[in-house]
C-alpha cells in the first residue's frame, strides 16, 4: 500500500491537470488577506466531471455574453456617477500595469469619466516599472495620489509574511486591496474600478455573476479578527513594538462606515471584454508602456507583472508551496485565451517553471533583512511532501502537467 503523504495548507492530496490548460488543482483561490494564518487551508481551484478547471470553463463562458449589453449596463452605471462640477467620480487603484493603465484611460478618454488613480507602489520599483508609472501618469494624463507607506515597518511586514506564511507579496496585496476604499472614503469619491475579477483565474465561477467585488476583501467589522504576516494585530504591537498607527496603512476601513457611503467597488472586466494582451496593447498605444526588454525569470512573457523587484520571488514561492510557477500561470491565461495551444504552454512550462529569481534576489533580501540561507531553509520548510521529492540530493515535484 503506498504510503499517504502530508497534503499542506488544505491542498488536494491527489493532484490533477486541466484537460485545456496547464494549471493544476493545487491553485489556491483568492483569500481574504488580512484574515491569512500560518494553519489556514486554502480553497482551491475547483474540477468538473470532465476534467476541465473553473477558469477555462469561464474562458468558455465569456464568448457567449452579449458584450454589447454590458457595454450598455456600464453605460447607465457611468451616467449615475459622472460628475461635471470638476471633482473626481471614480477611482482607478494601479501601479501602471498593463490593465490599470488601460482602465484608467479607457475610462477618461473613451467614456468621460474623471479617474483619480491612487499607487500603492511597489517594494522596489524595477527601473522598467518606473518607468511605465511616470509614462502612465504623463503620457496617458492622470491625476494620481501615491500612498507610500512606512518603510521600516513594510520591511519587517515583508520579512514576517515570508517567515510566516511563504507570502512576500502580502504587504503589496494588502496596501491595493485596502487603501483605495480608503481614499475614496476621504476624497468622497463613490465609484471604484479595477480590471478583471479573479474569476477569470480560478476564483469560483459563481463570483463573476456580479459586477461587484465581495466586501469581505477589503472591509473588516472588528480589529481582533485582523491579522497581518499572520500574526494577530495585538502581538505586533506587543512583541515587535509597533504601534497602531504603523499598521493602519494595512487595515481595511471599517465595514459599517463603507455601508454609510455606499461607495461602490467594481469591476471594469464584467462589462468590458478583458483580455491580458490586448490590453497590453492597449496600454503601449495609449500610455507609453513598455514591456520588459528582456524575458521575465520564471516564464517566457515580457509585459506582466514588471514593476517589483519582489515579483519573481512571489511567483518562485508559488512553485515551492503550490508546485505553480510563473509559467504555468501565463500559459494558463494565454491558452484560455487561444494565444497559445496546449501543447505549447506544456512546453513552455517544462522549460521555465521554477526558474530562481536570482536577478534581483540579493537585493531584496537585504532590503527586507533577511539572510539568503534563511530563505532558502523556509523553502524547504513550506514544501508539501504530495508534491515534492528528494532525488538525488535535489528537490523534484512529484507531479507535472504533460
Amino acid at each position: 500500500m503506498a504510503e499517504k503523504l502530508e497534503a499542506k495548507f488544505g491542498l488536494p492530496e491527489q493532484v490533477m491537470f486541466c484537460r485545456r490548460c496547464v494549471m493544476s488543482n493545487q491553485r489556491p483561490a483568492s483569500s481574504v488577506e488580512f484574515r491569512h494564518t500560518p494553519t489556514q487551508r486554502h480553497r482551491t481551484l475547483r474540477f468538473d466531471q470532465e476534467g476541465i478547471c473553473d477558469a477555462c470553463r469561464f474562458a468558455e463562458r465569456k464568448e457567449q455574453i452579449d458584450w454589447e449589453q454590458r457595454e450598455k449596463e456600464l453605460l447607465r452605471l457611468l451616467d449615475r456617477f459622472r460628475r461635471q462640477d470638476g471633482a473626481y467620480d471614480c477611482l482607478v487603484p494601479g501601479s501602471a500595469g498593463k490593465d490599470s493603465c488601460y482602465a484608467a484611460h479607457i475610462l477618461k478618454y473613451k467614456y468621460g469619466m474623471h479617474p483619480l488613480t491612487v499607487t500603492w507602489p511597489p517594494l522596489l520599483y524595477t527601473e522598467i516599472g518606473w518607468k511605465n508609472f511616470r509614462n502612465w501618469l504623463e503620457v496617458g494624463g492622470f491625476d494620481n495620489v501615491t500612498f507610500k507607506p512606512n518603510g521600516r515597518v513594510q520591511r519587517l511586514l515583508t520579512r514576517l509574511s515570508i517567515e510566516n506564511l511563504f507570502h512576500p507579496f502580502q504587504t503589496f496585496i494588502l496596501g491595493q486591496k485596502n487603501v483605495p476604499p480608503k481614499l475614496a472614503l476621504k476624497y468622497e469619491i463613490p465609484l471604484i474600478f479595477y480590471g478583471e475579477n479573479e474569476a477569470e483565474y480560478g476564483n469560483p465561477v459563481a463570483d463573476n455573476e456580479t459586477s461587484l467585488r465581495d466586501k469581505s476583501f477589503y472591509a473588516m467589522d472588528n480589529l481582533s479578527d485582523v491579522r497581518l504576516a499572520g500574526v494577530p494585530i495585538r502581538d505586533l504591537m506587543d512583541k515587535h513594538h509597533l504601534s497602531l498607527n504603523d499598521l493602519a496603512a494595512y487595515l481595511p476601513p471599517n465595514y459599517k462606515e463603507l455601508e454609510r457611503s455606499k461607495i461602490e467597488v467594481q469591476y471594469l472586466g464584467y462589462y468590458l471584454k478583458w483580455t491580458p494582451q490586448e490590453a497590453y496593447y492597449y496600454a503601449v498605444e495609449h500610455t507609453g508602456f513598455e514591456a520588459n526588454p528582456e524575458r521575465t525569470e520564471g516564464t517566457y512573457s515580457k509585459y506582466n507583472s514588471l514593476d517589483d523587484r519582489m515579483d519573481g520571488l512571489h511567483y518562485y514561492t508559488t512553485f515551492i508551496k503550490f508546485g505553480i510557477g510563473r509559467a504555468t500561470y501565463d500559459a494558463s491565461q494565454e491558452i484560455r485565451n487561444r494565444h497559445l495551444t496546449q501543447d505549447e504552454g506544456i512546453a513552455l512550462v517544462k522549460r521555465f517553471d521554477g526558474e530562481f529569481p536570482k536577478k534581483y534576489f540579493n537585493e531584496v533580501m537585504e532590503y527586507i533583512g533577511m539572510k539568503p540561507e534563511r530563505f532558502m531553509e523556509l523553502c524547504d520548510q513550506f514544501r508539501s511532501p504530495h508534491l515534492w521529492k528528494k532525488e538525488n540530493g535535489g528537490w523534484k515535484l512529484r507531479h507535472q502537467v504533460s
